[in-house]
């Protein structure tokens, strides 16, 4: 859990000198509300990631992509990663996209029921998806595996 503590000792670190400072750089809010989510709740920032990593229970972002579109809410997630607004989801509709499998995993790790974790990962996977494809476009081979995706993250923490 090393590779873990160093990213969030970046969030703690960044949002400590100002998370104002880290909003203001083209993402809009979205990376400064991250830096303020991981810091209160690494878990859910650890769940998400290993959601859309390669090695996750999905399969990735083109296993999470597949399960939106079967789900007819491949719009949604579209929008994430396009440079356009990002369409919000509810946690009944991110349930419906994810199933019982992948989701009660998460709630597991959360220590949450599984309609809670739902509603967490609501809030916090738009932004994600949106923060790691800052042109736009879906990584072809996906995100990579957990600790690339964490290596990311902090790449994106220290701007």
């Amino acid at each position: 859990m090393g590779l873990l503590d160093s990213v969030l000792g970046a969030v703690i670190n960044s949002a400590s000198q100002g998370g104002a400072q880290a909003s203001a750089g083209g993402a809009g809010g979205g990376l400064g509300g991250l830096i303020s989510l991981a810091a209160q709740n690494p878990q859910l920032i650890q769940a998400v990631m290993s959601l859309i990593s390669n090695d996750g229970p999905v399969g990735g972002l083109p296993g999470l992509m597949t399960k939106f579109q079967q789900a007819g809410l491949g719009n949604v997630i579209a929008s994430w990663l396009s440079a356009g607004p990002n369409q919000a989801i509810s946690g009944d509709q991110l349930s419906q996209v994810l199933g019982s499998g992948p989701l009660s995993q998460i709630a597991t790790q959360l220590g949450v029921g599984s309609g809670a974790a739902a509603g967490q990962l609501a809030q916090v996977l738009p932004g994600l998806i949106d923060q790691l494809s800052p042109q736009g476009h879906a990584p072809q081979g996906g995100f990579g595996n957990a600790s690339d995706l964490f290596g990311m993250l902090g790449g994106l923490l220290q701007k």
